[in-house]
């Protein structure tokens, strides 16, 4: 199964970003996504598991949730957008790690791109950095990878920019 993970879309959606997502069997979205409209428009390309934002309105509240607990293949993944430090979240993210025990921890927020193995909680912390045109990042970035069984595979960080 192929996932696309993207975060911070900010109402800006690249096309080469949805070239790459038409070849996905889901996207999943950490947050940030900044309109209705941006949100329909991944659903149209394929099955979108997405929260909202700190800046998303009360129409994206109402389709999306503030956090996501599901399983594909064998892997629980947790979805959330503001999470904090992989050595220091915050204590929403916290509980709902300990709680549910994922294997994936996916976040958004910071505008920052960063995937590191959490072995205290022995987990795959993945936030994308951004895509949007809002914000400080440098590069619009993305992620993509593939679940097969109980791999993770092919993991690759696309940059859309620069």
């Amino acid at each position: 199964m192929k996932i696309g993970i993207l975060s911070d879309t900010h109402n800006h959606l690249p096309d080469k970003a949805i070239q790459y997502l038409e070849e996905c069997d889901e996207i999943w979205h950490g947050g940030d996504i900044g309109s209705i409209n941006l949100l329909e428009k991944l659903e149209q390309i394929c099955l979108t598991r997405a929260v909202w934002g700190n800046i998303d309105d009360d129409f994206i509240r109402k389709e999306t949730e503030e956090y996501l607990i599901f399983k594909i293949e064998n892997f629980k993944i947790l979805i959330i957008h503001i999470a904090g430090k992989i050595k220091s979240y915050n204590k929403k993210t916290r509980d709902l790690i300990s709680e549910n025990k994922p294997d994936i921890l996916v976040c958004g927020h910071s505008h920052i791109l960063k995937i590191a193995r959490d072995k205290k909680f022995n987990l795959l912390y993945v936030n994308p950095g951004a895509i949007g045109k809002v914000g400080f990042h440098k590069y619009k970035t993305m992620v993509i990878f593939n679940l097969v069984g109980d791999k993770i595979e092919d993991m690759q960080v696309i940059k859309l920019d620069g």
